[in-house]
């Protein structure tokens, strides 16, 4: 079915769906409960199992091809995605979380600054619109949790959004080579550097039982599956773009904790939240009609 839509809806419908997947990221880790370099070697290693599962069901007898045919490249895309991850964590831990999704939601802007530097892709304006609206909403949604946190965390935050740009734009050098494969590597790269530091301290420890089912729903299960559709967006899409899409998690993270934790969000966040959501919905309908524009002009020209 999802080879019968334009090259476009493939890339939105495998990102956006991929965002909707990892949402409940966030509200899992405060559930879990762990500390930081237990988080993060668990994180890592169940998402490296879980990436490797997925690679072998998807190249079956290609396995060891889907990773060689990433390259160089694919080992930078794991490195940024394995800062993107130690950005997420340790800056939800060291900050406030609405802090971490408000410097978070400046990724697309970031992928579209970096994409203009180094690839010379050109945004119609349309989605400089959009990135910005969308801004101003996720800062809507996290304005009641945001504050002055701790530079610290600000910092891993700030990390965590420009590791993320910096992989989608890194994938765009690659046009057709998909790099999801190599988030296994970047899982393993998390493990390890946990790993010796929780080693160093002392710190690490096997989880309560409640924590380790927790930690098996979301890193073997819903991480490797959202972010391979997601890592497999700049197949598609430019790299701004993939990222104003990832603004979906934020959204319906909020809604899981307002359903299972019963944080109800304020008046703004719903109205900042509806703004995201609008925005997107916007911009994908006005495209989807310039497609179906383009492609009868194109049939007008020629009918043979």
């Amino acid at each position: 079915m999802i080879h019968s839509l334009s090259h476009r809806q493939q890339g939105l419908l495998l990102t956006g769906g991929g965002a909707l997947i990892i949402s409940p990221d966030a509200l899992l880790i405060k559930l879990i409960g762990l500390p930081d370099a237990d988080i993060l070697v668990w994180r890592g290693l169940l998402t490296a199992l879980g990436f490797i599962a997925i690679v072998a069901a998807r190249h079956g007898h290609g396995f060891i091809e889907a990773y060689r045919r990433c390259g160089w490249t694919g080992i930078g895309v794991a490195v940024l995605f394995s800062f993107s991850t130690f950005g997420f964590v340790l800056g939800n831990q060291y900050t406030k979380g609405g802090n971490v999704l408000m410097i978070l939601a400046g990724a697309p802007l970031i992928a579209a600054l970096l994409s203009r530097l180094f690839l010379k892709e050109h945004l119609p304006r349309r989605t400089w619109l959009a990135i910005w609206l969308c801004l101003l909403g996720t800062s809507l949604i996290v304005l009641d949790d945001a504050g002055a946190g701790s530079w610290i965390g600000n910092g891993f935050a700030l990390l965590a959004a420009t590791a993320l740009a910096a992989n989608f734009t890194l994938c765009r050098t690659r046009p057709g080579i998909d790099m999801s494969p190599m988030l296994t590597l970047s899982g393993l790269i998390v493990a390890a550097v946990a790993g010796l530091f929780g080693m160093a301290t002392g710190s690490l420890s096997l989880p309560p039982t409640d924590s380790l089912l927790l930690l098996v729903l979301l890193c073997l299960v819903l991480l490797p599956l959202g972010f391979t559709l997601i890592q497999r967006g700049p197949l598609y899409l430019p790299a701004a773009e993939v990222g104003l899409l990832m603004l979906l998690e934020v959204v319906a993270g909020t809604l899981w904790v307002w359903w299972l934790l019963a944080e109800r969000p304020a008046p703004v966040a719903l109205l900042g939240g509806s703004l995201v959501l609008g925005t997107l919905l916007a911009k994908g309908l006005y495209e989807r009609q310039l497609e179906r524009r383009l492609r009868a002009q194109g049939a007008a020209q020629h009918p043979f």
